[in-house]
């Protein structure tokens, strides 16, 4: 079986039209794992205006925003979040793929060419990650990435009208001491 290729790359305002095409269609099914949205963030105008928060964030060294790219053609998102320098030295992973394209090991390769970026890139320390208790495709694709698990954060997100645990996840990328 030969599976298309995988690549990331740093978000553009550009991406804007297909990111939203993605969440409008799997709206109800990703409801599942992720908080209810407004009608807006669906739209285009909706996703160019969080691409410029989200590349702000990226021109600020808060983030990396990236989205996973298939045989030329956006297939879902990956940012690195929340990064802390100083004595931490470590960002925050998220992605997502749509659903015509998942099973197929994207996420999977994402992940391992983000942590990339996250060590070679960023210089970061360490990578983190959560996921909800029962998201066995997302644990699958932090393991296979060298992940483990740390701990269960009760009551951690509100999705589909409940409150929900989660499952953190980390990796070591590096050793070496932060630059003061």
């Amino acid at each position: 079986m030969t599976f298309a290729a995988t690549s990331i790359r740093l978000i553009e305002s550009t991406d804007a039209s297909v990111i939203a095409d993605h969440l409008a269609r799997d709206e109800e099914a990703s409801s599942r794992w992720d908080p209810k949205r407004p009608p807006e963030f669906y739209t285009t105008k909706g996703q160019i205006e969080r691409i410029e928060l989200l590349l702000g964030q990226y021109l600020s060294g808060q983030s990396w925003p990236g989205v996973i790219v298939s045989d030329g053609a956006v297939i879902g998102q990956i940012t690195i979040s929340g990064i802390l320098r100083g004595p931490f030295q470590k960002g925050y992973l998220g992605y997502w793929v749509a659903s015509p394209f998942q099973n197929m090991g994207h996420a999977s390769r994402a992940v391992t060419m983000v942590l990339r970026v996250m060590s070679e890139d960023l210089g970061l320390h360490r990578a983190e990650a959560s996921t909800q208790i029962d998201n066995f495709a997302s644990h699958k694709v932090l393991r296979n990435n060298g992940f483990g698990t740390w701990g269960t954060a009760h009551s951690h997100i509100y999705i589909a009208e409940e409150w929900r645990d989660s499952l953190f996840w980390e990796r070591t990328l590096s050793k070496e001491a932060p630059s003061v």
